[in-house]
């Protein structure tokens, strides 16, 4: 799994820093927002040719592990 997490990458200075699919200008939000639009995974590698169906995978693996709580700027009240 963290394999396939190697795949997302962030860069400052393309996307605005958001989350990228291999170094592409594919954000991961973009292929989650497709999955939530009700595309299949096939019908998204259509879309985007680019993308290969790992890249899917590892997008939703990477907004569904997300950061920390803390990390996320919240404050766990007791």
């Amino acid at each position: 799994m963290t394999d396939l997490l190697e795949r997302i990458t962030i860069d400052p200075e393309q996307c605005g820093g958001r989350p990228c699919i291999r170094g592409m200008r594919i954000r991961v939000a973009d292929v989650i927002d497709l999955f939530a639009a009700g595309l299949s995974a096939e019908e998204i590698l259509k879309e985007l040719p680019d993308l290969e169906m790992d890249d899917l995978k590892a997008a939703i693996i990477y907004v569904t592990r997300g950061p920390d709580p803390p990390a996320r700027g919240m404050r766990l009240v007791a």
